[in-house]
């Protein structure tokens, strides 16, 4: 027999469980695909006494996480902490650092130091895998990497983060507000107690940062994402979205061109006729179009015990068999470092909310606005007062310059007629 892939396993919350869970459900099936058996060695997590569910005996405890990289006894460290830096951080260090393979969930980490953490992978010549980082056991990162190795990708985009695409799948289906929908999402386990990572988009960066780099041939650069998050969307948008033939989703984008690599976050509408506007719950979904094979379309669960715990292992497998390839598809020193592009010669339509004081001449103070910016304007509804005494006012505009559109707010900025902030959402238009 092969000898067995020796595993250290850092983090026993539901995705280290659910490794734990899976090695032992799937053994004999993981060891003919992985050409050798896969077996934990030693564990570690900060609560000896939780019940996992699974039997944990077996297997040397580690109280300092940091140390399972020094052992001569591990092949591959597996990094369930979390974390952009602090122990997650040290242990892909020291990991890396002595010579031993790396995999993780871990976008926030991977997003901010993954070049370099390759870098020293590939000095090793030792594997770091992150299968589990972005859509959970959705295989967009070895379809990337390696189905779609032979194309010139020149966008990819979708729907990264399950907390929110629930949150707004919620409203839309019981016309419920934001504030509703986040505690329900909060009591059933979907949103964090500290949501912010989710809701503000932050979460969806990271994925769309790690994404992009895959994409594009690109060095991971997360500071130049354009975020947006989906904490200002209200019910009345969500009605209107579904009036006007959308639903509002969180999408990350990426797009290569010769202007540079442009990267945002932001909720968007997007038309009944696209897929993306039909993955509902905590689905996620990514789209990528290459020059060869066309459009491809990913989607599954993003998140949860079997999903990740299921990409997890598949990176374990790859590493039992020897693959060791770069960590984002060519070594670090073939990244590109592009421009960042700027989205103001972007062209697509956009959907502006605004909630107005009911009196004469708001309606004209705005659509004169969107005339000097030379922004046209497709649709205008007008609903009826609302119980605050305020009007909401909802357009969409035709096809312009995304520098426009802003023009237009900024003319209105400070108005008197404006009673709340305006919101800005873009089109899909794929």
């Amino acid at each position: 027999m092969s000898q067995p892939l020796r595993v250290a396993l850092a983090g026993l919350g539901t995705v280290g469980g659910g490794v734990v869970k899976l090695l032992d459900a799937n053994r004999a099936l993981i060891e003919r695909r992985a050409g050798r058996p896969i077996a934990i060695v030693a564990v570690s997590a900060r609560d000896r006494t939780r019940d996992r569910g699974v039997d944990l005996g077996r297997f040397d405890w580690v109280d300092d996480a940091t140390t399972l990289a020094m052992r001569d006894d591990v092949d591959v460290v597996v990094e369930l902490v979390g974390g952009s830096d602090g122990p997650a951080l040290t242990l892909a260090r020291d990991t890396l650092g002595a010579g031993k393979a790396f995999v993780t969930a871990n976008k926030a980490m991977i997003a901010h130091h993954g070049l370099e953490l390759a870098e020293t992978a590939e000095k090793r010549g030792v594997a770091l895998k992150y299968e589990a980082a972005v859509a959970g056991g959705i295989p967009v990162i070895k379809g990337l990497r390696e189905g779609m190795a032979a194309n010139e990708i020149s966008h990819v985009f979708g729907i990264l983060n399950g907390t929110c695409n629930y949150i707004l799948s919620e409203m839309e289906e019981k016309g419920s507000d934001f504030a509703d929908v986040l505690a329900e999402a909060q009591r059933l386990g979907y949103a964090e107690s500290d949501p912010s990572f989710d809701i503000d988009g932050v979460d969806a960066a990271h994925k769309l940062t790690i994404l992009s780099s895959l994409a594009f041939g690109t060095a991971v650069d997360f500071a130049s994402v354009a975020i947006t998050g989906i904490r200002h969307v209200i019910a009345a948008d969500i009605a209107e979205a579904a009036a006007l033939g959308f639903r509002v989703r969180l999408l990350g984008h990426g797009e290569a061109s010769e202007k540079g690599l442009f990267q945002r976050v932001h909720p968007c509408l997007v038309p009944l006729s696209h897929p993306l506007a039909h993955v509902s719950g905590s689905l996620n979904a990514v789209v990528a179009h290459g020059n060869f094979v066309g459009r491809l379309f990913f989607q599954g669960r993003g998140a949860g015990e079997g999903p990740t715990a299921s990409a997890v292992v598949a990176d374990l497998i790859d590493i039992a068999r020897g693959e060791t390839g770069p960590a984002f598809a060519m070594p670090v020193a073939a990244l590109a470092h592009p421009a960042i592009a700027s989205a103001d010669d972007r062209r697509g339509r956009a959907y502006l909310r605004f909630t107005v004081a009911d009196r004469p001449g708001v309606l004209a103070e705005i659509t004169a606005a969107m005339r000097d910016a030379g922004v046209s304007i497709e649709s205008l509804i007008q609903r009826g007062v609302a119980s605050d005494g305020n009007v909401l006012i909802a357009i969409v505009t035709h096809i312009s310059p995304e520098r426009a559109v802003q023009a237009a707010l900024d003319r209105l900025e400070g108005s008197q007629s404006l009673t709340g902030k305006p919101m800005l959402m873009h089109i899909l238009d794929e």
